[in-house]
């Protein structure tokens, strides 16, 4: 077997004679960060601004580019799984729109934003297609891969700028993804809204789960509305097995990108 495979060898991994490609899901996302967007001076500043970066982004192109359309499409920074999600209404790939948005803003040559900072895996994999597609539409950003300990380090120091590609393959539930990045206090949390922090306050001490569950949806439902991220894409794990396995324990556990339990690994008899 062989793990986490995307792009060209993926499908050369399905062209080969005795191979097989193994799709396999987690909880994982990625998203992009708008860091700047409770600065007044900055462009990010605007929604529309905001609305325009994910109008611009072909995520239904990305997926099939990168994961042979196996992944999911992402409209929240919540995975889908995840206890509480809400799912939120998709994001239309409309560039014409985009740009229309950024002229209403005051910006009708669009406008230059720095870094687009991630990790040199995802950061790169699907990082630099979403700055080329922000770049079509005027959103000019220079793609900066980082090593992922360093990257990891100024995201949770709060001294990226410009436009930050997250993603987070972090066990919990919505309350703890909003803990960490939607909140005040959460450690990759550049800004927050007063009515998100109240409302994540009532679902902390709520113990109907019912109303709970009301509650977390409708703090998802604002951060859609404020369009606090950028969400692109569930990644799927592409995997390659080879002829001899039996049974490859992909898929065995739900939400796990491994094989597993190894104990039911089987091997093909000669």
């Amino acid at each position: 077997m062989a793990y986490s495979i995307t792009g060209p060898l993926a499908e050369e991994v399905k062209r080969t004679p005795g191979l097989r490609l193994v799709p396999t899901y987690f909880l994982f996302t990625t998203w992009l960060v708008f860091p700047d967007q409770w600065d007044p001076k900055s462009p990010w500043h605007d929604r529309r601004v905001r609305l325009a970066a994910n109008l611009a982004i072909d995520r239904a192109g990305i997926n099939q580019a990168v994961y042979l359309g196996l992944s999911k499409l992402s409209y929240s920074f919540i995975p889908q799984g995840m206890e509480y999600f809400w799912s939120p209404p998709p994001y239309a790939y409309d560039p014409k729109r985009a740009r229309a948005l950024l002229a209403e803003a005051g910006f009708p040559n669009g406008f230059e934003t720095g870094d687009l900072s991630g990790d040199t895996i995802y950061g790169v994999a699907i990082g630099e297609p979403v700055a080329n597609y922000l770049q079509q539409v005027g959103i000019r950003v220079r793609l900066r891969p980082m090593e992922r300990a360093a990257f990891f380090k100024e995201y949770g120091e709060k001294k990226l700028r410009g436009v930050i590609f997250s993603g987070s393959g972090a066990p919990g539930n919505a309350p703890t993804r909003l803990e960490q990045y939607a909140v005040t206090g959460g450690r990759y949390t550049y800004g927050a809204y007063p009515d998100i922090d109240g409302l994540y306050g009532e679902q902390a001490n709520e113990m109907n789960p019912r109303v709970r569950q009301q509650i977390l949806h409708k703090m998802q439902q604002l951060i859609h509305e404020k369009v606090m991220f950028g969400p692109v894409i569930e990644p799927a794990f592409l995997n390659g097995v080879g002829p001899r396995l039996e049974v490859h324990g992909l898929g065995l556990i739900a939400n796990h990108a491994y094989s597993a339990p190894y104990e039911d690994l089987r091997l093909k008899r000669p």
